[in-house]
């Protein structure tokens, strides 16, 4: 029974949460602690800051601490599955559909119109990241030096990531 209510739960989770892994948090927090009470505000902090730690979509993590903390192995695997279920179904519907009419002219209109609107997203977050880093004359110019490394030297990101990582301990001591 506790495996149809999690499958349910985490279902609903993964259908109505837009936005990504943290827009699911509050409706995983709500459903675990308040509806369902499998877990204290604490239990949920603790297990959410897990779940930043380790590598993968924090989702997806969070969703498979939950589901073992609540029902050991068998809740973490029904868990996941049932968060990524929705997600899974949308883009193999979008891929196939894709596939088959990605030769049309509204479809590359439609296309044009999501990488535009995709671009602007990712800018107003890098503005955002800007305008919330510690104003100085040296941040301003290493954000200049590594836009100029990823956009027109196509330097490796994960370099550029070590790099500033290796200055950032330089300027700190």
């Amino acid at each position: 029974m506790i495996y149809l209510v999690l499958f349910i739960t985490f279902l609903k989770i993964g259908l109505f949460s837009f936005g990504g892994g943290y827009a699911m948090i509050p409706l995983m927090q709500y459903e675990v602690i308040y509806h369902h009470k499998w877990l204290s505000n604490s239990e949920f902090m603790n297990i959410l800051a897990i779940s930043q730690c380790t590598p993968g979509p924090i989702a997806i993590n969070l969703a498979t601490f939950l589901g073992y903390k609540i029902a050991n192995i068998g809740g973490a695997i029904v868990s996941t599955f049932a968060v990524v279920l929705p997600s899974l179904i949308i883009v193999l519907s979008l891929s196939y559909f894709y596939f088959k009419y990605h030769n049309l002219k509204l479809v590359k209109r439609i296309l044009n119109g999501i990488k535009i609107s995709v671009l602007s997203l990712i800018f107003s977050v890098g503005i955002s990241l800007f305008t919330s880093m510690e104003r100085s004359i040296t941040n301003t110019v290493f954000v200049i030096f590594y836009f100029l490394l990823l956009s027109f030297f196509k330097i490796n990101p994960l370099i550029v990531i070590i790099i500033s990582g290796i200055i950032g301990i330089i300027f700190k001591f």
